[in-house]
């Protein structure tokens, strides 16, 4: 019999991380790690969550589901046609609130019935909410009056995810959070070495973690955990750490690590936002403001591109204004304005990424559609593409010509260096995070003909969402989960590492 191991996943999110881990197969074509609940608290993030658990239950999904994502069906009549699968993605998915007594109470009970099976080993996977550990969040946190960390809960959901532990004593780990959780301390206290004291002692007497590193180690304290998503071929500077334990007696079977001391290998190749992005079709950003219509669209994109071209030639910056001029002629000269929304199904041009992410089977590509921007922000948004495709990279403010820099009182003052990032063609892309649900001008599209911020599914992409992972709620919420994911591809490479260690490869 094929081993296989139950896979939780806590703080699930949208699904990253299940995602990667359903993707490991026998090759009988059986799941290594079939997920068998997953518990995320928030509406709309649940809710791309269940859809996803339904999408697994087949293994060729049903032309229904295609029809909802492209919205030629409602969700009610692609349940109608699929009860039983519907049901079994309802029993696998829980809307709860973890660290709660009510949340304990029920997850236990379907834990309970989980292990009375007996028929398989367990996996938890999973990352607790990171704003109290991100270096955002903690200065937000220093702003509030009377704030005391020690009372924060999120310091402390990472105990639940212990206490699942414990319960369960799974064969094996994942925990995932943000960088800044490495230098987060409370009470004087730093978290990550509390949090590794834990793990290491989750089990009880003659129990307990082995903690692996997933790369190399050497580069400083807690470095072989601390993964740069880049090295491994998502398009993307992510930087997060994630922690990877083996049950003790298992850990205690184990061969030597290889010669190099950790798990990961990197993949030799770096994927860029061109690869990614260049062949999806181009979008124009709506007007937030005074009403929006593609004339009047173009009227505002060929007075920022004039703008900024002759801010610029004020400013000495002549072959940015060159560029500028010729997207204005563009603009004029093109016979019809580029829509706000695509369902066209387009390629990859990195093959590996490809693979991982086209589905022949779409009808059309969701959550393609550009947010509204006002028009005194178009011409910015032109200038930094511009910059960066005579550059080679976003620029700073102190670049931004003095015509083009906004009304922020503290712009001179080093604070707003990247107030408005453009993804540079040739690189990866700079950290996909939910502040993009905010505004676009971390997040610009390195194409000055379009002059917007990233679509949901542009921010998928990057983040290595298959094309046919659809992401429910308004657009706010669509972007808030894809940048509180793990990607895909990443998790996908983890999961491979776990099956070779507890000995599930074929």
């Amino acid at each position: 019999m094929k081993p296989k191991f139950k896979t939780v996943d806590l703080f699930a999110g949208p699904g990253g991380l299940a995602e990667g881990f359903s993707t490991m197969r026998h090759k009988d074509g059986s799941r290594i790690f079939p997920i068998s609940i997953s518990v995320e608290r928030e509406a709309s993030a649940f809710a791309t969550l269940r859809l996803r658990a339904f999408f697994r239950q087949f293994e060729d999904a049903p032309s229904e589901y295609y029809e909802y994502i492209a919205g030629e069906t409602s969700k009610e009549e692609l349940i109608a046609a699929h009860p039983a699968e519907w049901e079994s993605a309802v029993l696998e998915t829980r809307m709860l609130e973890l660290g709660t007594p009510d949340a304990k109470t029920l997850i236990d009970a379907r834990l309970g019935e989980l292990t009375a099976e007996g028929d398989a080993e367990f996996v938890v996977i999973g990352g607790p909410p990171c704003q109290a550990y991100s270096l955002v969040g903690r200065a937000r946190n220093r702003g509030i009056a009377d704030y005391e960390a020690e009372k924060d809960h999120r310091h402390f959901l990472y105990r639940e995810y212990i206490r699942i532990l414990e319960r369960l004593r799974p064969a094996a780990f994942v925990m995932e959070n943000v960088k800044g959780m490495l230098s987060a301390k409370v009470g004087g206290e730093s978290i990550i070495d509390k949090v590794l004291t834990d793990l290491r002692a989750a089990g009880g007497d003659g129990g307990g973690y082995v903690l692996l590193p997933l790369v190399d180690k050497t580069r400083g304290l807690h470095s072989g955990n601390l993964i740069r998503c880049e090295d491994f071929g998502v398009p993307q500077c992510r930087h997060r750490v994630i922690l990877v334990g083996l049950r003790r007696d298992i850990a205690a079977w184990l061969p030597a690590l290889p010669g190099d001391g950790h798990l990961l290998v990197p993949s030799g190749r770096t994927a860029t936002v061109r690869d990614t992005l260049a062949d999806m079709p181009g979008l124009r950003s709506g007007l937030s403001r005074g009403g929006d219509s593609a004339e009047g669209w173009r009227t505002a994109a060929i007075r920022a591109a004039d703008l900024a071209a002759v801010a610029c030639t004020r400013a000495g910056r002549e072959k940015v204004a060159r560029r500028l001029r010729a997207v204005a002629k563009q603009h004029r000269d093109r016979h019809e304005v580029p829509p706000r929304s695509s369902f066209a199904v387009t390629s990859i041009r990195d093959n590996g990424l490809g693979s991982w992410t086209a589905d022949g089977r779409l009808i059309g590509m969701p959550n393609h559609e550009s947010r509204g921007h006002m028009e005194s922000d178009l011409a910015r948004y032109a200038f930094a593409s511009a910059f960066a495709e005579v550059e080679g990279r976003s620029p700073k403010a102190n670049e931004f010509p003095a015509d083009l820099a906004p009304a922020h009182r503290n712009w001179d003052s080093g604070k707003f260096a990247d107030r408005f990032r453009v993804q540079s063609w040739d690189r990866p892309a700079t950290t996909v995070t939910s502040h993009i649900s905010k505004d676009g001008h971390y997040f610009i599209h390195p194409d000055p003909q379009q002059c917007r911020s990233l679509t949901v599914r542009e921010a998928a992409r990057l983040q290595t969402f298959p094309d046919n992972y659809f992401f429910e709620g308004n657009r706010t919420q669509q972007y808030v989960q894809v940048g509180n994911a793990v990607p895909p591809l990443l998790a996908r490479q983890i999961a491979e590492v776990l099956a070779k260690l507890l000995g599930a490869l074929d």
